[in-house]
């Protein structure tokens, strides 16, 4: 989450969202992409027509293509002045999408405190939920790891939730220990809480493991339809 900048003030935040077409930070990792044959997943942000900013999570194919773009129905308003007051609110789930590592859904940090979204990616079938995070150093102890097993425990998918870590300014630090979470709860990857370079963290996405977890406990009988409104993206290059 917000993965190009951490702003010190509202306005600069607004200020310093720039587009998809414009970004040096966006348009680099697509070159990486498409020169390392990779896919990526990335948090950043988007401005808008107002005085607000989106906050998107986006992915990118091994063309360098932007294939889905994801904003966050869930504004972090805990405190005050709240999120709400430079983001502007998602209108919806990002329909879950196919991938070399599976089907994945796309959600965002605060995202994570709410199960009913999750609950929605597992029923059009997910089998990867990322949550792209910039969780707070505050409630990280207490909160992080404990909501992210419960999410993967609950909707029987890998989650994998990529992290900032460490201070950002006077008045922001993340909590960081970002971690992939198998469908059985258990963490089968972690990182720490500040590096002084950046972390990878790698797993294997077992398919037989994923599907003896689903056939042993088989929660998706009693799901039944969802609320959550769905949402459509074209392509993006």
């Amino acid at each position: 989450e917000a993965s190009d900048f951490i702003a010190c003030s509202p306005k600069q935040t607004v200020g310093l969202a720039q587009s998809l077409g414009e970004s040096e930070f966006v348009g680099g990792l697509q070159r990486e992409a498409q020169q390392a044959g990779l896919h990526i997943n990335v948090g950043i942000h988007e401005p808008t027509a107002g005085e607000r900013v989106k906050n998107s999570s986006i992915w990118i194919d091994d063309r360098g293509v932007i294939t889905q773009r994801y904003h966050t129905v869930h504004l972090f308003d805990a405190t005050t002045p709240g999120e709400s007051t430079t983001v502007e609110k998602g209108k919806g789930i990002l329909p879950v999408f196919e991938t070399p590592v599976g089907r994945v859904g796309l959600l965002i940090c605060f995202d994570l405190r709410f199960p009913e979204i999750s609950l929605a990616l597992r029923r059009q079938d997910a089998q990867i939920i990322s949550y792209a995070s910039a969780f707070l150093a505050q409630t990280g102890p207490a909160h992080w790891e404990t909501l992210l097993r419960a999410r993967a425990i609950e909707t029987q998918c890998y989650i994998i939730a990529a992290a900032q870590a460490g201070q950002h300014n006077k008045g922001r630090a993340s909590y960081g220990h970002a971690m992939i979470v198998n469908p059985w709860g258990e963490v089968v990857a972690k990182l720490g809480e500040e590096p002084k370079e950046p972390q990878i963290a790698t797993a294997e996405i077992d398919f037989d493991f994923f599907s003896r977890v689903r056939t042993k406990m088989r929660l998706s009988r009693g799901v039944h339809g969802s609320p959550v409104k769905i949402i459509t993206f074209l392509p993006h290059s």
